[in-house]
């Protein structure tokens, strides 16, 4: 796993909206309660053209180039949702597993999250559509338009959602661990009680 090179509680996290011919990728370095940063987005993009297997490899080499590049802490993954075109939904999985398996490879933490998710996140509303996601990535990223295709602006968000949503589970996850540790010396300093 990659050390952390950023101050204080600061994560920067790998946001990757999968899609078999465009695959969203942002980077967002920030913390809970403090304003956040884009490092870089963009879209890594496949032939149409090409067999599927082939495509899956330049995904997964543009991928690892990223992760190679920007060094996250995390990895924020669209979790794969049912639409009505299979074929979509397909390369999409299939997106979606090659990005698993190259932030599972480096050891980087990895969380998945739901359109939904995303969209309640960065906008407050489950149910936003594409445009008010993206004026909201412009927003609270404070970049002068959004980013373009729709796929690097969706990636942002997830980097977005995973920094707010990941570091309030991770303080959650650390008091609970906190709490055990606390119960168990207790219950190590008190005898048992003898009948």
């Amino acid at each position: 796993m990659f050390g952390r090179r950023r101050r204080g509680t600061s994560v920067r996290v790998l946001g990757i909206d999968p899609g078999l011919t465009r695959c969203g990728v942002g980077v967002v370095d920030g913390s809970v309660g403090r304003p956040l940063s884009m490092v870089d987005v963009g879209v890594i993009r496949t032939s149409s053209g090409l067999p599927v297997a082939e495509r899956l490899v330049s995904i997964e080499k543009g991928l690892d180039a990223w992760i190679e590049e920007h060094r996250p802490d995390a990895v924020a993954v669209e979790r794969v949702f049912a639409r009505s075109d299979s074929s979509t939904i397909m390369g999409t999985a299939q997106a979606s597993g090659i990005a698993l398996v190259v932030a599972a490879r480096r050891g980087l933490p990895i969380a998945m999250h739901t359109p939904s998710e995303v969209k309640a996140a960065v906008s407050g509303n489950g149910r936003a559509d594409k445009a008010q996601v993206g004026a909201m990535v412009v927003r609270i990223l404070r970049l002068p338009e959004m980013p373009k295709p729709a796929d690097a602006a969706d990636a942002l968000a997830l980097a977005i959602t995973h920094v707010w949503r990941g570091s309030a589970s991770n303080r959650l996850e650390a008091a609970v661990a906190q709490q055990k540790a606390q119960l168990m010396a207790h219950q190590k300093k008190t005898p048992a009680r003898t009948r």
